[in-house]
């Protein structure tokens, strides 16, 4: 198993730190694992000058999974556009063609007080958003920014083919049949000839998976049903611009960004691995990062590029049993527990593993 770790920026390598310790541990059982390091965004900006320099593109390219960290900080927001940190993701999704995301939702039972809504709401969440990655506005063309103050003018342009929503429909389609046979298409066909497209492929295609239930939203429509009854979804598929926003709003369901992990796939598997939180510099070094959905951004990557559901389930049990002994760290404690650090969370789930 090749595995290419970027840390990339502000808690990145903490949190990576605690994710190779687990993988420590599953070495020492004797899993055969290769890993080599990079440098990714503002640390390889730093270095190189470039947010993906070519190394690190080649060792993604010759690895069957990468695990992400995080990337970007405020120090990087006035470099030119395809020099910040985030250029190197979004390069990343392009060049290796990652684009399908899977982020899940899920409430652990420890946490569900630890949810902005009441637990009677949140208990026994599990949702799985799919999202396209490398279409929609933020790639479309033409894009940019024309004339001179006072009237300058901003423009992206959301745009789809026909090849790329299919083949995330049927990402959708397949993840629903795996799951409780319920997928819900997000579109906004009432304003958006490209999300009309989008509605009528999803009937197109919906024949072919009998036993799925298809429906259809609004996205401002999903936006408040997911806090007003999220346990109504099962499976959300969408476009990139939309999952962006209604995966990070469904991650403050479960109580904490930190908990979340997602991966982003090729059509034959390989993966990239990620926590969907930032790199969130202003607590960076500090040593109080959670660590935890880094180390389930890693369970995901061995149940969906290496086909090992059980060591998946495995990493994610240690996980609820750290959780089980009370350990929380600053992002999901409550006001009578004491924050533990990020290597004692670490600590706890290596120990539970």
């Amino acid at each position: 198993m090749k595995i290419a770790l970027l840390a990339g920026d502000g808690i990145g390598n903490e949190i990576m730190r605690e994710a190779l310790r687990v993988l420590d541990v599953l070495r020492s059982e004797g899993l055969k694992i290769e890993t080599q390091e990079a440098l990714v965004g503002g640390a390889a900006y730093d270095a190189h000058g470039d947010p993906l320099p070519d190394a690190t593109l080649k060792l993604v390219q010759q690895s069957d999974a990468i695990l992400f960290g995080a990337i970007g900080g405020p120090q990087y927001d006035k470099l030119p556009r395809d020099k910040r940190p985030e250029k190197a993701i979004l390069g990343l999704r392009k060049e290796c063609d990652f684009f399908a995301n899977l982020r899940p939702a899920n409430v652990f039972p420890e946490l569900a007080d630890a949810s902005t809504l009441k637990p009677e709401v949140v208990s026994g969440l599990d949702i799985m958003i799919v999202r396209e990655l490398v279409g929609d506005i933020y790639f479309g063309q033409p894009r940019g920014i024309t004339g001179a103050a006072p009237n300058r003018e901003g423009f992206n342009t959301m745009r789809y083919t026909e090849a790329q929503i299919r083949r995330i429909l049927h990402v959708g389609f397949k993840t629903a049949m795996a799951r409780g046979k319920r997928l819900c298409s997000i579109d906004k066909m009432n304003v958006l000839e490209t999300t009309q497209l989008w509605r009528d492929i999803a009937e197109e295609i919906a024949p072919e998976y009998p036993e799925v239930q298809l429906s259809h939203m609004l996205v401002d429509n999903c936006a408040m049903q997911l806090v007003r009854n999220p346990r109504q979804f099962d499976v959300i598929v969408t476009g990139n611009m939309f999952g962006d926003i209604l995966s990070d709003e469904a991650s403050m369901l479960t109580g904490s960004i930190g908990m979340l992990p997602s991966a982003s796939l090729d059509a034959n598997g390989k993966g990239l691995y990620e926590p969907i939180h930032g790199s969130a510099p202003d607590i960076a070094g500090k040593g109080v990062a959670n660590p935890l959905a880094m180390i389930l951004s890693m369970a995901m990557m061995f149940r969906y590029t290496f086909n090992r559901t059980d060591l998946a389930a495995r990493i994610e049990s240690a996980v609820r049993a750290a959780l089980a002994t009370g350990l929380r760290t600053a992002d999901i404690a409550t006001k009578t527990t004491k924050p533990c650090t990020t290597a004692e969370m670490g600590t706890a789930v290596v120990k539970a593993l």
